[in-house]
């Protein structure tokens, strides 16, 4: 009777030990949109409080989702005080009819699970826009910023035009012109909630502009993007050059590179985890990389220019002359390459490429 009553006690004390255990993870939303628009990319930003200090690893699953898409599901939690943490997830809904994930976060000590919390999904308006415009460009985005562009004779009746254009927590990879037959996509890239897209179109030559509007969600109204069609031997000097090193989304991310490395060797001197030394010293060989100046080299006499990597691509122009260019990035058998003493930018093959 006594092993028994013993027997007992013990498993009380057992159960009111795990009911009452303190909590180490408290999770809350610090910024969701309360209406999205189709096609758009939005944010929502989670906080989590952490109470103790004794944890390796805070890990995040997406549970119950339907019809969005989770853009940077293995985005890495950030601290931003004593005890607190935030993450920034960014989304994209494929249908009116959809669900946001549930937010399991996990702490981890090495192997061990500290603790696990969930954050309920919330309810988010869904609207469809730009229907009856005929300039809708199928963007929605917190602002726009029309970099660069640059328009040459394409033949007798049309010019070709290269835009290069910066948004944020945009849908850039939508983006297409009605009533233009012939247009496309050079490339995109993107760093965390900025977009850098360099687009091509081919218009009547005696066309002198295009509008093309996206929806502002900062403003909640559309905005007008004007292009002016100046042939390449009209323009004047204050014309702005098609530099892709001169784009926000290129400074934005060298210097986060930077930000990023000056973290991690600060965290390592502080707690001098092992784990933390080498996540420093693969964000020192990023921020080199990306900080790096571009190769050198010359283009021989009669090269084509191309607006795509790929043989079937339209041919901006072809050379003169020897042309001196940086080499911006390479893909298979082509360079893109921007002119040094001439105001170009497209891609070349290879073999027409030779480097200083």
């Amino acid at each position: 009777m006594r092993k028994s009553l013993l027997f007992f006690i013990a498993l009380c004390s057992f159960f009111t030990a795990n009911l009452f255990a303190a909590k180490n993870l408290y999770l809350s939303y610090t910024k969701i949109p309360t209406n999205i628009y189709k096609n758009q990319k939005f944010e929502i930003k989670i906080e989590a409080m952490i109470t103790t200090s004794k944890f390796t690893n805070i890990n995040t699953k997406f549970l119950n989702y339907s019809n969005i898409e989770v853009l940077n599901p293995n985005s890495s939690w950030k601290k931003i005080s004593e005890d607190k943490y935030e993450n920034r997830y960014y989304f994209k809904v494929k249908s009116t009819n959809f669900t946001l994930p549930l937010f399991e976060v996990n702490l981890f000590n090495s192997n061990e699970l500290i603790d696990q919390s969930i954050l309920e999904s919330l309810q988010i308006k869904h609207s469809n826009i730009g229907k009856i415009d005929d300039r809708y460009s199928n963007i929605v985005a917190e602002n726009i910023i029309l970099k660069a562009f640059k328009t040459k004779q394409y033949n007798n009746d049309n010019a070709l035009t290269i835009i290069d254009l910066d948004a944020i927590n945009s849908n850039l990879s939508d983006f297409k012109l009605k009533n233009v037959e012939e247009q496309g996509l050079s490339s995109i890239k993107e760093w965390e909630n900025i977009e850098n897209m360099v687009y091509y179109f081919v218009t009547p030559i005696f066309q002198k502009n295009l509008i093309f509007t996206y929806f502002n969600t900062s403003t909640n109204s559309f905005k007008e993007i004007k292009v002016p069609l100046i042939l390449q031997n009209e323009l004047v000097s204050t014309q702005t050059d098609l530099n892709p090193n001169d784009s926000t989304f290129e400074k934005y991310k060298k210097i986060a590179a930077i930000i990023v490395f000056v973290i991690f060797l600060l965290i390592y001197i502080w707690k001098r985890w092992r784990i933390v030394l080498i996540l420093t010293i693969i964000s020192l060989v990023v921020a080199v990389l990306y900080n790096l100046p571009n190769k050198k080299g010359v283009i021989k006499t009669n090269s084509y220019i191309y607006i795509l990597p790929t043989k079937n691509s339209t041919i901006f122009f072809k050379t003169e002359k020897d042309e001196r260019v940086e080499a911006l990035e390479k893909r298979e058998n082509f360079v893109k390459i921007l002119g040094v003493d001439s105001d170009f930018i497209g891609w070349v093959k290879e073999d027409s490429f030779e480097e200083n």
